[in-house]
């Protein structure tokens, strides 16, 4: 592997390393309205949520590596302490990019990109009406991580209302993240789709795997499985017992006549196969057979 000491490199080598390895990263599309009220909306994708009560988002306006000038949407913040944050969905993604355009103080960027803006209830700043969720919040703090160019911003914000449309609300109130839509950020211009790379992992907090140290030795040390297929295994609370696997080998054994005598690899590929349809019970049962 290449190594690097981030203090041999300039900054905006590592800027680009950085954003590259951790992508994709949430857009968090913020407006903001000036002390005479002028609004601003620029995106942001050093972004996430880190508290649920109380609901806290954090956003960070980096500093410009290029000459180390601040942003209008930081100034803002520390004058009002008010921001929306509106997500940003794929209906939506190229209007999002163009308002990130460095347009001059003052400058509409809901004109520019051609978006409407929506009275808030409990701030100053607009939504943005076609995005499909927007969180109203009052700034808790802005902490400095650095003077030099680079440096990021820290813009805590707390969730004062929420705004979420129908469309992408299910029936019992939760959000269906296919309707949703939402467009993430990587390194240099690219940008992900999220709902085209959508998969479901069981999460370990509703069971309690058994774990790969339990798993016998020819499984766990198989030339054949993958990492990701070990930790689909090592995920189940109980193995088959040996009838459950007798029953199964008899089952299959009409369509794999030589299933009984194949050897721990052949056996093995098909295990993996199984695995590729989420069938976890029945590699299993194949595996201890």
């Amino acid at each position: 592997m290449a190594t690097f000491d981030p203090q041999d490199l300039t900054t905006g080598i590592l800027h680009g390393f950085l954003l590259s390895a951790v992508a994709p990263r949430p857009i968090a599309f913020a407006s903001t309205v000036d002390k005479d009220g002028k609004p601003n909306l620029s995106p942001f994708s050093f972004f996430n949520v880190f508290s649920a009560n109380p609901p806290i988002l954090i956003f960070s306006p980096a500093r410009r590596v290029r000459d180390n000038t601040t942003k209008h949407t930081l100034h803002n913040v520390e004058a009002t302490r008010e921001v929306v944050i509106n997500v940003v969905n794929y209906d939506m993604v190229h209007q999002m990019s163009l308002s990130s355009t460095e347009y001059p103080e003052g400058t509409n960027e809901f004109e520019k990109a051609g978006l409407s803006m929506l009275p808030s209830d409990m701030v100053k700043p607009f939504r943005v009406a076609e995005s499909p969720i927007q969180l109203e919040c009052k700034v808790n703090d802005i902490l400095p991580l650095g003077s030099e160019g680079g440096a990021g911003n820290l813009v805590i914000c707390e969730v004062v209302k929420l705004h979420i449309s129908e469309e992408v609300l299910n029936a019992d109130q939760t959000i269906n993240q296919e309707a949703l839509d939402l467009v993430a950020r990587a390194g240099g211009s690219y940008y992900s789709r999220a709902k085209k790379g959508f998969f479901e992992i069981p999460k370990p907090l509703a069971s309690m795997g058994i774990g790969v140290d339990n798993m016998p030795d020819h499984i766990k040390n198989s030339m054949i499985l993958t990492g990701n297929n070990i930790g689909m295994l090592a995920n189940v609370e109980t193995l088959p017992n040996t009838d459950d696997v007798n029953k199964f080998i008899n089952d299959i054994s009409e369509r794999y006549p030589d299933i009984k005598t194949a050897s721990h690899r052949e056996k093995h590929k098909l295990a993996q196969n199984y695995l590729s349809y989420g069938d976890v019970e029945s590699a299993w049962k194949l595996l201890l057979s």
